[in-house]
């Protein structure tokens, strides 16, 4: 029997804990919060998408960096496992849209309180209001961490501090401190899964306006670097929703400023589309134009696109030409606008970058440089799309890393 400190009581956290203590560690986790799972119950807007219901390729499919890394993470404990966990504890889930798991409840509090209740059963200690301040080793080995200036003695380290996104959690980049302190690398942190700053003053004006099954693209120049089908909700400051946080992971900030085009119809072609506005305008043939377009678009639309087509938005809808009908279908498949900035990581879902994982052994989740000190979940350098998949990524890399400690 090992004793096992886990540092950060989140997701990845209480998951190591459990597991380790289930293996028959003495298992402590010390974490700097008065309450444990602080982002968790901020997690898919307070319903916390426990995962995904694909299969382990789909899994690996969704992650942005690093997915080979993950395969022995994945496979070892798998998304079924996950939703066993939590069934097997009393959560009821269910799946909805795009394989997203979810607790029937839609209450995080359930996904944190079911955690910790697994943690207390298996008797982990837990040790809230309590600060890691770094790492004790010899340069070798982990001999444990410590706090208030004092060292506390362990078998066995695991640092499960998340990332440094939405850092009124406690998500303030500790465990990168803790990895420098110990001699790994780290690969660059960015933002991930966080909306975009846009510079045109009428998509501004648009706040608060939802657009579902368009598609979304980003362009560089003439060449798409990003497009995706799905939704996506207009800002104050920009674009956000599902299609947009996941263009985010796939765009750094050294390639922004880019294009971004929304095509409004995305099943209907140039062809049909133009016939649809006949049909409309047949219908409205006695309005004007900006009165002619209310089956078609959604209201607070329907004068951006006017304003834009340049055509007098009281020009009577039987008196447009072929010409500025074809205009008015570019517009509808092309809205284009400028992409000038991520937001920060005050509102960045996840974080990208963090610990390299070529110092971490994929099949234990231990370093390659400190023996016993093991390192997983937002905290390494892997990140995958939005839909439950990064909550994946800590479960698995936090089980593996309970079953690896001897």
């Amino acid at each position: 029997m090992s004793k096992v400190i886990v540092i950060g009581a989140g997701p990845a956290g209480m998951m190591a804990a459990h597991t380790a203590a289930t293996m028959g560690h003495e298992v402590s986790i010390y974490e700097k919060n008065d309450k444990v799972g602080k982002k968790l119950y901020i997690t898919g807007k307070g319903r916390c998408n426990i995962t995904n219901a694909s299969d382990v390729e789909g899994l690996i499919g969704a992650m942005v960096h690093n997915p080979k890394f993950m395969y022995s993470s994945f496979y070892t404990f798998t998304n079924e496992q996950t939703v066993d966990f939590f069934n097997q504890r009393g959560l009821e889930t269910k799946v909805e849209r795009g394989n997203r798991v979810f607790p029937v409840s839609d209450r995080s509090s359930d996904v944190v309180g079911t955690m910790k209740h697994a943690c207390d059963r298996a008797g982990v200690q837990l040790y809230l209001n309590t600060k890691v301040e770094k790492i004790a080793h010899n340069g070798k080995t982990v001999m444990g961490v410590y706090v208030n200036k004092k060292e506390v003695k362990a078998d066995a380290v695991i640092i499960a501090t998340g990332g440094c996104s939405y850092q009124v959690t406690g998500s303030t980049g500790d465990g990168y401190k803790f990895a420098a302190q110990t001699g790994h690398e780290l690969v660059a942190r960015e933002p991930g899964l966080v909306p975009f700053n846009v510079k045109e003053t009428w998509l501004k004006g648009l706040q608060g306006l939802s657009l579902r099954n368009v598609d979304f693209s980003l362009y560089q120049g003439n060449k798409k670097v990003y497009s995706q089908f799905g939704e996506m909700m207009m800002t104050h400051f920009g674009v956000t929703g599902p299609v947009v946080l996941t263009a985010s992971s796939y765009v750094s900030e050294d390639l922004l400023p880019l294009r971004g085009e929304i095509d409004l119809k995305p099943k209907l072609s140039d062809l049909v589309l133009d016939e649809r506005l006949l049909k409309d305008f047949s219908k409205y043939n006695r309005k004007d134009f900006i009165n002619s377009l209310d089956d078609l678009l959604p209201k607070a639309l329907i004068p951006v696109i006017v304003e834009r087509s340049e055509i007098d938005p009281h020009k009577k809808v039987d008196q447009l030409t072929k010409e500025e009908r074809q205009r008015i279908v570019y517009l509808l498949k092309h809205l284009d606008f400028t992409i000038e900035s991520k937001r920060n990581f005050k509102e960045a879902i996840i974080t990208q970058g963090g610990i390299a994982v070529k110092d971490v052994n994929p099949n234990t989740m231990e370093s390659k440089k400190i023996q016993g000190l093991y390192m997983i979940g937002e905290v390494l350098d892997l990140d995958a799309v939005t839909g439950g998949y990064n909550l994946q990524i800590a479960f698995s890399t936090a089980y593996l890393a309970g079953i690896s400690i001897q």
